[in-house]
């Protein structure tokens, strides 16, 4: 069965061009063309794709406000950006508005043949450019006083709470690590202290929780 795809862009040849490709592949059809965002949510209300790709910058509607109404008409229906803004903040506005992937224009054909291929398995796809601008941001703006058992352990408490979790005694985890049974329990206090938690089974709680061990 071929993937039913609605072009949404301002620019005739933009759209001419990548239909010509786009149905070189024996499993795409084009279903519709739209030149402004009001327009795409019309078509995708009347002719039910399987997934538009979306300009961002179209007249009368933007493609992020388009792509909110399309995903709140219908969420079945993917929406893949291919824009020219490459900036971070478009692209989470439109993944926030529902969309499924994000190209920017001088990305290779091949790319986006791909993209629409892994946005109608039902997963999201990002061109390596944005997934990389996306990480670099996060780590940029990560906030220093994030509050996680990283935080709030030191190293050797975080490996002291992991054995207490998984079971192990005092006598062990001082074994494995060359202390004394006092200093182990010393440790543990100390751990239960900094996290506020009374308890011995809300202490493996957390771990689990946090991702020290697993159940």
């Amino acid at each position: 069965m071929s993937i039913k795809i609605i072009l949404a862009d301002d620019h005739n040849m933009i759209r001419d061009g990548l239909q010509s490709m786009i149905e070189k592949e024996t499993d795409f059809r084009i279903i519709g063309q739209a030149s402004n965002g009001r327009q795409t949510v019309q078509l995708a209300q009347e002719l039910n794709p399987d997934i538009v790709i979306m300009d961002i910058s179209m007249p009368d509607l933007n493609g992020i406000d388009a792509t909110r109404q399309i995903k709140e008409m219908n969420k079945h229906v993917k929406i893949i950006a291919l824009s020219v803004h490459s900036e971070t903040s478009f692209v989470r506005q439109m993944l926030k508005a529902g969309a499924s992937g994000y190209l920017v224009k001088h990305s290779e054909f091949k790319e986006l043949v791909e993209a629409i291929r892994i946005v109608a398995r039902d997963q999201l796809y990002l061109s390596p450019h944005i997934s990389q601008q996306l990480v670099q941001d996060y780590l940029k703006y990560l906030p220093v006083n994030e509050s996680n058992v990283f935080t709030k352990l030191s190293p050797r408490e975080r490996e002291i709470l992991q054995m207490l979790a998984e079971g192990k005694t005092k006598q062990e985890i001082a074994d494995i690590l060359f202390l004394s049974v006092k200093t182990i329990d010393s440790h543990r206090q100390n751990i239960m202290n900094k996290l506020n938690i009374s308890t011995f089974s809300d202490l493996v709680r957390y771990a689990i929780r946090e991702g020290i061990t697993e159940l």
